[in-house]
């Protein structure tokens, strides 16, 4: 497995507990209900990357989508 499925199996982890109404340890991190969107943000970003890497795997040409949400 790459660092990114591995991240991405993290965060379905995260947060399937979360859903669960549980709160989850992610390293030094301690995520609760109210965390799920920045849960469900890592895992967009996790399922960017593998989604890249199978693509570069399938000889497809992968591309690069900027996010401009945080410069308002």
């Amino acid at each position: 497995m790459s660092q990114a499925t591995d991240m991405l199996a993290a965060y379905i982890a995260a947060e399937m507990a979360v859903l669960a109404g549980q709160s989850f340890q992610f390293g030094q991190r301690q995520l609760t209900l109210a965390d799920l969107s920045d849960i469900r943000e890592g895992r967009a970003e996790w399922q960017q990357r593998v989604n890249a890497e199978a693509a570069t795997t399938a000889g497809r040409a992968s591309f690069a989508l900027a996010d401009f949400r945080s410069c308002r």
